[in-house]
């Protein structure tokens, strides 16, 4: 399988994981709980199957920055977290380091 689509999917599972460890308010929740440890594992181990083809240095800096991309976009979309200027200006350097990483550099296999 592209080891792109399971970056992907690792990076939706943890997205779905870290929205319902909001929501889980401190594992006191049954359901969101359980959609935390599943979310998480899920991500694990699609991460794992990345990392048989793609270097880990890729791999968790793609999944990281999109991570958080993600996630500040959740939070400021279904839980109305504010973002200023400077969190704009930082959530784009990540994107942009996301892309020099994988395009521009030598390090993914492209």
């Amino acid at each position: 399988m592209n080891p792109y689509a399971l970056l992907a999917g690792a990076i939706v599972s943890e997205l779905v994981g870290t929205t319902a460890l909001n929501l889980s308010e401190g594992f006191s929740r049954p359901i969101p709980s359980a959609v935390v440890v599943i979310g998480y594992g899920l991500a694990f181990y699609l991460l794992s199957l990345t990392l048989e083809e793609l270097p880990i240095g890729v791999v968790y800096a793609t999944w990281a920055a999109l991570g958080i991309v993600g996630v500040a976009a959740i939070g400021l979309v279904a839980f109305d977290d504010p973002i200023d200027l400077p969190g704009v200006i930082g959530i784009a350097l990540i994107i942009g380091g996301v892309y020099c990483v994988n395009v521009l550099s030598s390090m993914s296999a492209h």
